[in-house]
């Protein structure tokens, strides 16, 4: 192919299409719904193909790597896009590789149908160029319509979300999109003959990949449940223990109390008023250090009827006590349901959880206030926390941002992207004379 600026401007307006394909592709598998806010991040894949024709036309000076030229180029656009959707998503490395690779392969499937639809006369050289982009991407269009419908990206966000796999993920999608890419490459050698057999194997892999995707989540999906109900009993017998503790308490404290009135009869008989006082005010503290703490955090316990909640805020209370952070968990009414995905919820609350007493460690005496009132079908956590490190508001919703400082996070960001496909929630951020707050409100849908 001859450098003219005719088939260059060509080439610049292929990329393009196929960029922004990819681009609208990213939206479906990873479950993106606030679209148009993300649609405002698209500028760069308008750009990109002004660097991919420079990478052209600096290839095609060297004789030695024309034979591989596409790879080359099609690794690069793949790196760029990857970099792209980790500035555009605010994504991990990984997470970012593996969206891009899932994107892909559904972007050069299309590619290589498309093609092939042309190869077999369905359009032909007169047709306009443009007439055929925009054909291509009205395809592109109806397979997210249909990605969205089938709620793919829902399956697929949860192995991004996955640290353990996200990684093996990766390398895997990447492996099938080069497949894929060796596919698009075969199709001017294939014979019209087996253009039909051609098709169905491409289109059989697409399907094929992404049933392998969601087999995958839903996998990741059952253990995380499984996980979860081993906690649930864990975390029930250790609530038992608890509930035996002050039963003992009580027990050893009913053995005592004749011996407590007899002294405190003695001390009225004898008019010692001022020492009556004192005895029964430490008589109050003591009971409230020995029991009335145990008593009022078994109440707030059991007022988490939500299995999945209570387990997970059972194993931060635990893990907080052994980290010497005290915390303070007040739910006055029964919780018994949360108007979205209890999974997503619970995800919400351990993000928000970890993040208080992470941050509160940083402290002599580190605190962390949980809140959870149900009312009228509206849920409202509120989880503060002592701090004394500065706030960058313009990034704390970065991946990887914390009050401690870079890198730190445990998921703000991912945090507002389960809330993004709830649009009966609201949060809210604040921080003042030393306490950190964020708060959530799940409203009930009729």
């Amino acid at each position: 192919m001859e450098l003219s600026f005719s088939n260059l401007f060509v080439g610049y307006l292929d990329y393009l299409t196929g960029n922004f394909a990819l681009g609208i592709y990213l939206l479906a598998v990873t479950d993106e719904r606030a679209v148009l806010r993300r649609l405002k991040k698209f500028l760069p894949l308008f750009l990109f193909p002004i660097i991919e024709i420079l990478l052209v036309i600096g290839m095609y000076s060297v004789p030695e790597l024309r034979r591989f030229q596409y790879y080359i180029l099609s690794f690069i656009i793949l790196l760029m896009c990857t970099f792209w959707t980790r500035w555009a998503w605010q994504f991990g490395f990984w997470q970012a590789l593996a969206a891009t690779c899932m994107a892909g392969i559904f972007q050069v499937c299309e590619s290589t149908l498309s093609r092939v639809l042309i190869w077999e006369n369905t359009l032909d050289e007169s047709t306009p160029f443009a007439v055929v982009m925009l054909l291509y991407l009205g395809i592109s269009t109806a397979a997210v319509l249909l990605l969205y419908r089938l709620r793919f990206g829902r399956w697929f966000r949860l192995l991004l979300d996955s640290k353990s796999s996200v990684r093996r993920t990766a390398f895997l999608l990447f492996a099938l999109e080069v497949v894929m890419e060796m596919l698009l490459r075969m199709v001017f050698g294939v014979k019209p003959q087996f253009l039909g057999f051609y098709y169905v194997v491409v289109a059989v892999m697409v399907i094929m990949t992404a049933m392998l995707m969601v087999y995958l989540a839903q996998r990741f999906d059952a253990a995380r449940k499984m996980q979860a109900q081993q906690d649930v009993i864990a975390q029930q017998r250790l609530y038992e223990q608890d509930l035996e503790a002050i039963r003992r308490e009580v027990r050893t404290f009913r053995h005592d109390y004749k011996n407590l009135l007899a002294g405190l009869a003695q001390q009225a008989g004898e008019g010692e008023l001022e020492g009556l006082c004192r005895t029964l005010s430490e008589l109050d503290a003591g009971f409230d250090q020995r029991l009335g703490k145990k008593i009022q955090a078994s109440t707030q316990i059991g007022n988490l009827q939500i299995p999945e909640v209570r387990s997970l805020l059972l194993s931060k209370l635990t893990a907080m006590r052994e980290k010497g952070v005290e915390c303070r968990l007040e739910v006055l009414y029964p919780v018994t349901a949360v108007d979205m995905d209890v999974w997503d919820f619970v995800r919400c609350l351990g993000i928000l959880t970890d993040n208080a007493w992470e941050a509160a460690l940083d402290l002599e005496e580190p605190w962390v206030e949980i809140v959870l009132l149900a009312q009228e079908g509206r849920v409202f956590l509120r989880v503060s926390n002592s701090y004394t490190n500065t706030i960058e508001p313009g990034n704390m919703w970065n991946d990887g941002w914390s009050t401690k400082g870079t890198g730190r996070g445990l998921g703000l960001s991912s945090y507002q992207r389960i809330l993004e496909g709830y649009p009966n929630t609201s949060h809210g951020t604040s921080w003042e004379n030393g306490v950190f707050v964020q708060e959530l409100t799940v409203e009930g849908r009729l």
